[in-house]
This record gives structure tokens, sequence and C-alpha cells, in this order.
């Protein structure tokens, strides 16, 4: 594939070495001094645009490679509330967009074991329900994606719990706590706890690999498929 990197920063240049080491050829990269040349001319030749980059821009490039018919993958987060127009910009444009808050195989699993202990914590009103993520220095939004993922799986499972804060300040809210830390590539930990015990499940990345791996498959995914899509359609969960 001929591929458009959208943000060259530690995940672009990652993502820039899984994907030559799996065949691909990286034919544009676009960073935040060249922001201009995502345009029509550039991407003709691009099979499939990955993006990471910041939520302000990240509309503007899902757009530009939308009504360019080019097959865009984001990581980028913080954006969310802006999901609904995109969908129905891709729909109205037969694009095609993948969006994921994480890449990575591992937290994907880690997503469905969390649906699955939420369910069940749902018969179990004793236990609330804690989330900490940690995350490096340079990351500016929190809570971060994954743990919003994380919140809205619970919040879909439980009925004890419609929302999530950062500050609890009611039972009805699940408390996030978002921590920076130096070269913390990322840590999220659910915690059910009641008076008497605790259970906790956690995933730990070690490096970017995992995630730029899953971008590289979401783009080899998403060049032969269209509408908007996610980490369940690529694995099938």
């Amino acid at each position: 594939m001929n591929i458009a990197i959208i943000g060259y920063g530690k995940m672009g240049k990652e993502i820039e070495q899984i994907a030559i080491s799996r065949g691909h050829s990286i034919n544009l990269i676009i960073d935040k001094d060249n922001f201009a040349d995502l345009d029509s001319k550039n991407l003709q030749n691009i099979d499939v645009a990955i993006e990471f980059t910041l939520p302000e821009s990240a509309i503007s490039n899902y757009k530009i490679c939308i009504e360019n018919n080019i097959p865009i993958v984001s990581g980028t987060t913080g954006w969310l509330d802006k999901f609904e127009e995109i969908t129905k910009f891709c729909n109205k444009n037969n694009g095609t967009f993948f969006y994921a808050s994480n890449f990575s195989l591992g937290v994907n699993i880690f997503f469905e074991l969390n649906n699955h202990i939420s369910e069940i914590m749902n018969n179990y009103s004793d236990y609330d329900i804690d989330i900490e993520e940690i995350h490096h220095t340079q990351k500016l939004d929190k809570p971060s994606g994954t743990a919003l993922s994380i919140a809205d799986i619970i919040i879909n499972k439980l009925d004890r719990k419609d929302s999530w804060s950062l500050e609890k300040s009611s039972e009805n809210e699940i408390k996030i706590d978002a921590l920076r830390k130096d070269s913390v590539p990322g840590t999220h930990k659910i915690s059910y706890f009641s008076e008497i015990d605790k259970i906790e499940l956690t995933h730990t990345a070690f490096n970017r690999k995992g995630f730029a791996l899953g971008a590289i498959l979401a783009a080899e995914f998403t060049k032969n498929n269209k509408g908007v899509l996610s980490m369940k359609d690529l694995l099938k969960f």
C-alpha cells in the first residue's frame, strides 16, 4: 500500500518503521510544519492515510481525506464530541473512516474482559468502581481515550453508574484518575472494590509497537472496506 502518515511524532515514526517492515510505502508525511500539503494533489496516489495528531486538527484532516476518497485510520483522541458529525460526513461521501481510541490488540482484549466483568458486577451493588490511567507527559488530553472507552463500557453495563468524573461528586459517577509521568506508554487499571475486598484488572503497555502494529493492521483492513469501522470489525469480537 501507499500510505500517508498524518502526524509525525513518536507514534508516526513507529508506524513508519512497521509499515515499511510489512512491505508498504510511505508516500506522504504530514506534520505541523507542512499541514498545507494535505490536499487533493498530494493524496492522488495514496491508498490509505493514518492519522495521529491533535483534536483541534483531526476533524479537518478527516474531512480532507474523505472528500478525496482516501480511507483514513485515526487514533487521535479528545474529539469524540464530533463523532456523530464525522459519521454522517463519512456516510454522505461514501467514505471509509476507521477510529480506535487504542489500536493495541491487548487493550482490545482488555475491553472485552471489562465488558464481561462489568456485566457480572451489575448484580453486586456493594462494589464501587475506579479507573486509573497513566501516560507520558506529552499526552495532553485527560482522561485518555482508552479510559473513556473503559468508562463507557461500564456505564452501559452497570445500572448504578451513568457518568464519569475526574473529581467524583456523586455515587452514580465513575472516578477516573488521569496521571502523567515521564516515559510511560500507557497503563490502565480498573478497580472493583467493596469494604471487604478489591478486584483489579490492569493493562500495561511496554512500548508503542503494539499500538503502531494495530494501526497498520487497521489500514490493511480499511483499504478494502467502506463505512465507519472499529477494532471490533477488524478483530471480529
